[in-house]
């Protein structure tokens, strides 16, 4: 073999894709310098040809490991052990063992255990058993809404929508209008430092919920306040409402209001339940709330802190912990609260009517200097990020600047580390949606000082990441929704059917050369959606206002003519579909299209159809322009009501909105989907 037969064998048995399709059709096959700088991301040396000589060497004997670092156990069938092995047990996740022979049988209990044997050389070996659920049952046939949920405000918000408008929105939509579900926006954490992350995309932690949430005046410990406290509470409130009014959320301006106002709170705090959270969240939030206090002393990038407390366990972060316990303890105590009022609206929705209720986004990564990054550095590749190879829409590809798994030492830790987050994201909901769903089984890593185009695809045990979704979601009573726009290799759609989740239909891609599909072509086994947060709105689409901003930004890499050419061609594609469905008749005006729009869609075949405020109301503006940082307010939009000619008007209520007659219209129209058939 060549040097660089050898470097390709190598970065293959690290995972790494060393050719792939592109999005033209043609294979790309990955330069010798992007595979040993993914190679190095890996933790993998291969700077000269004995370096890869010597890592080859490895990689043969870890091949020869008696047992694979993870098990997959799928319920009804069983898993041969390998020969030789003697005083087989496994360490089931109750405490209990199960003495075994020749192998894992076909009623092993769902769980995370642990197989321990004997090698015929004497050899103590073990290895992570997942034991999953062959498939999830079928979600019911429903509507929902997919929501922004701090930019619907209501009348009670302190400048953002918050836990408590999710509560009304979810109750009144069952009991009103007879919807399901409402998948919001990721709830992940930000540092809460100033100045606050805007994206919910670009989280501090996964695991942890965003503290803005916290709908103070609903609060246990407001009540228990004494009247000089809850008079200076309110105060903090009434300024707060009157942000209410701005046509854009102001995450500073909110968190100091709220943080002023817990500060005033926290010694009223219920020290007994408080503690029960506590012990029961363990270590992992001891560890959230230390890096918060300590990014308030050093700046949110742990990277950046003095080199004793880049470390969890350092003596120095231990010895920090117990000096800032104030600290420490406050922001514990933030997540106790979320989790209390997120546990209510899930439980208040269900009980009024929801058999799905509050759907929770999971974002791709986190922020590599957040609190994730800090308490995860052991299982994140931190010298890569993840993004999308170049394409149609991103010529330049994407880098989201997102350290990805590593996939050997994710699998070392028997996947707990995806497991804890998981549980915490389905603690106090009725689904997940994971975002980018292909992550699960490979994701195009882009090495640290280089451009996406010159990144790669790194494989992951797809298996092992499909088998604890599973698990978890069937553990929660969750259904599972994956996020499979763009090139999505036909494995991810088999393994997402095979387990009982959902994929995503969204109308602006169901179309082939802009004839759109009609309803009944919609997958079955999918949530459909007009649009998504970074795609134009139904008034954007229908009046061009997307091509004109970006025009206005400066945003296209190919001529502006051709763009606008491109769009008209969809555009008439979409309402010769509205036409031919006969949902609005030729010559509509922008309102008539836009409920017809949602008639088409209320016919689909998908199991679940999903709609949202901003497309519902005429709003132009869409959540997040890809591409933009500041040269657009993503992230930071209110839902805005729209005039007749489909002009942005100004920013509407939470109770505005759930009287809007186009609600109530479309409401109506969805209505009949509820019944609980289920999928073939």
């Amino acid at each position: 073999m060549t040097d660089t037969d050898d470097l390709r064998a190598l970065a293959d048995a690290h995972g790494i894709q060393v050719e792939y399709w592109n999005v033209d059709g043609r294979a790309i096959t990955l330069s010798d310098d992007t595979l040993r700088a993914l190679l190095g991301a890996l933790d993998v040396v291969a700077d000269s040809p004995e370096d890869v000589r010597t890592s080859l060497a490895s990689v043969a004997a870890d091949r020869d490991r008696a047992l694979p670092r993870t098990i997959v156990s799928t319920e009804g069938s069983t898993w041969q052990f390998p020969s030789g092995l003697t005083d087989v047990v496994v360490q089931l996740e109750d405490g209990g063992t199960l003495d075994l022979v020749d192998q894992l049988p076909a009623d092993l209990p769902l769980g995370w255990h642990t197989l321990r044997a004997r090698t015929a050389d004497g050899v103590d070996v073990t290895a992570h058993v997942i034991a999953a659920p062959r498939r999830l049952p079928a979600p019911p046939r429903g509507w929902g809404w997919q929501i922004q949920l701090y930019g619907l405000r209501s009348d009670d918000s302190w400048g953002i929508g918050d836990a408590a408008d999710l509560r009304t929105l979810a109750v009144r939509s069952a009991v009103d209008y007879g919807a399901d579900a409402v998948l919001v926006n990721p709830f992940h954490s930000p540092t809460p430092v100033l100045p606050l992350q805007n994206s919910p995309y670009y989280p501090s932690s996964r695991r942890w919920y965003d503290p803005l949430l916290i709908a103070v005046a609903d609060l246990p410990e407001y009540t228990a306040a004494t009247p000089e406290v809850r008079g200076s509470v309110d105060a903090l409130g009434r300024a707060a409402r009157a942000m209410n009014q701005n046509d854009g959320v102001d995450r500073d301006a909110v968190w100091a209001a709220k943080r002023a106002a817990l500060d005033m709170l926290f010694p009223f705090v219920r020290r007994d339940a408080f503690a029960a959270h506590r012990k029961a969240c363990g270590d992992e939030l001891e560890r959230y709330a230390t890096y918060c206090a300590l990014a308030e002393l050093h700046g949110p990038n742990w990277q950046e802190w003095p080199e004793n407390l880049r470390s969890p366990e350092a003596p120095a972060t231990l010895r920090a912990r117990r000096e800032l316990s104030a600290s420490v303890e406050f922001f514990a105590w933030t997540q106790f609260l979320c989790s209390e009022q997120l546990s209510t609206v899930q439980r208040d929705a269900v009980d009024a009517g929801m058999r799905i209720g509050v759907i929770h986004d999971l974002a791709v990564g986190v922020d590599p200097a957040g609190a994730d990054g800090w308490a995860l550095q052991g299982v994140l590749a931190l010298r890569a990020s993840a993004g999308a190879p170049p394409d149609t829409y991103n010529q330049l590809g994407q880098d989201w600047g997102l350290p990805p798994w590593h996939p050997r030492r994710i699998a070392e830790a028997g996947y707990a580390p995806l497991r804890d987050m998981l549980r915490a994201v389905l603690a106090n909901g009725g689904g997940i949606r994971i975002d980018h769903v292909m992550g699960l089984f490979r994701l195009w890593w882009v090495p640290r000082g280089m451009s996406s185009p010159h990144g790669g695809y790194v494989r992951y045990d797809a298996q092992a990441m499909v088998a604890a979704v599973t698990l978890e979601a069937h553990r929660a009573g969750a259904i599972v929704v994956g996020e499979d726009l763009g090139t999505v290799e036909p494995s991810v759609r088999e393994a997402m059917d095979s387990r009982g989740w959902l994929g995503s239909e969204v109308m602006w891609f169901t179309h082939d050369r802009n004839y759109f599909t009609e309803p009944g072509g919609y997958r079955r086994a999918a949530v459909a959606s007009v649009s998504t947060h970074d795609l134009p709105t139904a008034a954007g689409m229908l009046t061009g206002a997307h091509i004109d901003l970006r025009a206005r930004l400066g945003l296209f890499a190919q001529g502006e003519d051709e763009v606008r050419a491109h769009w008209r061609a969809e555009l008439d594609g979409l309402l010769a579909a509205l036409v031919r469905e006969g949902v609005v008749e030729a010559g509509a005006d922008v309102a008539s299209r836009i409920a017809g729009i949602h008639e088409f869609l209320a016919r689909v075949a998908s199991t679940l159809v999903l709609v949202s405020p901003y497309d519902i109301v005429g709003d132009l503006r869409q959540p997040n322009l890809p591409g933009t940082i500041d040269e657009y307010p993503n992230w930071r939009l209110p839902v805005a009501s729209a005039t007749g000619t489909g002009g942005a008007d100004r920013p509407i209520s939470l109770g505005e909105l759930l009287e809007d007659p186009r609600v109530r219209h479309v409401a109506s129209t969805l209505a009949p989907r509820a019944s609980a058939l289920p999928l073939p």
